[in-house]
Parts: C-alpha cells; sequence; structure tokens
C-alpha cells in the first residue's frame, strides 16, 4: 500500500435536521443523538471513518466523554461489532487531546496540545500515518473550518429540531466547494452523508 503523501483531516458530527449540536438549555445533554446513534447507518458510517484513520484528534471535553465510555464497550455482553471495533480503535489510535487545562493525559497513547487546531493539525500532517479524524469535538471543528484545513467532513443528519443551541456552520467560513463521496439513509430517517472539499 502506498503512503499518501498528506493525510487528511476527516470530521464527523452530528446534527439536527434543524442545524444544531447541541441541545440550547444543556449542551451536555446528548439524549436526542441515542436513538439514532445506534442504528446500522451511523454505525457504518463512523466504520468508514475510523478504519483508515491512525490519529483521532479530540479537544477536552470529549476526550473524556468518549476515553470515559468507549474502552468499557470492549467485551461487552451484546456489544454490536462495530462499536467494539471502534472502541478498540480509539484506545490502540495514537490521540492528541487539544487542552489549556490539561497537564498531563490520563489516558495511554496520548499526546496533549496547548496550541491552535490549525498549527496542530499543521504538525500532524507532516508526520506518516493514515487519516486524522476529528470525533464530534465542535470547537476542534470550528477552528479546522474557519482555517479551511478540513479535506473530508462527515455528517450524521438526524431528523428531529431542537429548536435552538450551538450551530457548527458559523458565518465568515472561507467560501468553497465540496464534493459529496458518500451518502446513505436509514433507520428512523437517519442520513449519513461525506464530502471531500474541492482545492
Amino acid at each position: 500500500m502506498t503512503q499518501q503523501t498528506t493525510r487528511r483531516v476527516v470530521t464527523n458530527m452530528s446534527l439536527s435536521l434543524d442545524g444544531h449540536y447541541a441541545r440550547p438549555d444543556d449542551p451536555a445533554d446528548m439524549g436526542w443523538v441515542m436513538p439514532y446513534a445506534v442504528t446500522d447507518v451511523a454505525r457504518d458510517h463512523l466504520t468508514g471513518l475510523w478504519e483508515p484513520a491512525t490519529t483521532a484528534l479530540l479537544g477536552r471535553v470529549n476526550a473524556e466523554g468518549f476515553l470515559g465510555f468507549w474502552p468499557t464497550v470492549i467485551g461487552m455482553e451484546g456489544a454490536d461489532p462495530r462499536d467494539e471495533g471502534f472502541a478498540k480503535w480509539l484506545v490502540d489510535a495514537d490521540k492528541v487531546v487539544l487542552s489549556s487545562t490539561l497537564q498531563e493525559a490520563p489516558w495511554e497513547r496520548t499526546t496533549i496540545a496547548d496550541r491552535p487546531a490549525a498549527d496542530v493539525v499543521e504538525e500532524l500532517r507532516a508526520a506518516e500515518g493514515g487519516d486524522i479524524l476529528v470525533l464530534s469535538s465542535a470547537s476542534v471543528i470550528k477552528a479546522l473550518l474557519a482555517a479551511d484545513q478540513v479535506d473530508r467532513l462527515a455528517l450524521t443528519i438526524f431528523p428531529v429540531f431542537l429548536g435552538g443551541g450551538p450551530r457548527l456552520f458559523d458565518d465568515g467560513l472561507p467560501a468553497g466547494q465540496w464534493a459529496l463521496v458518500r451518502q446513505a439513509a436509514g433507520e428512523h430517517g437517519t442520513l449519513s452523508l461525506v464530502y471531500d472539499r474541492v482545492r
């Protein structure tokens, strides 16, 4: 297999149909995601993203959530093999956590970076490896979109209105075109979309 000359930055985020990634009153409450996150479409979507990736890039809050939960799925009775596959990948992958408050990582194979996301990505691109996957960390994804550093934009759209809350796409992003490279629709009306940046 030939090595890519430049590593892709792949971002993944779940959005409500009205364009929000969190509830307006309780951003930490992800209960609205759960009925849709366990659909075949959502699980297959995530599998297609982590399989070519060798590095996970996360903000601190998401790192604490993901790394607190996902390792517990390994060996869990009745766990979906795709969930267990992702959990094993997350444990084994190199992880970079962007944080100005963490001094050292409580997780294995993890580096803490107190620098702008775009700078960290430039450094990661210069190293060998597969895709750099940004997992649902809105602040990191927003910063990379603003710096035009996202190569692949992956979204799962859930058919629910949150009626408010933070948005992923702020005004003032660099103008640009995106090409749809993968799409799937499934149970409960869950929709997965993957776009590549046209440069």
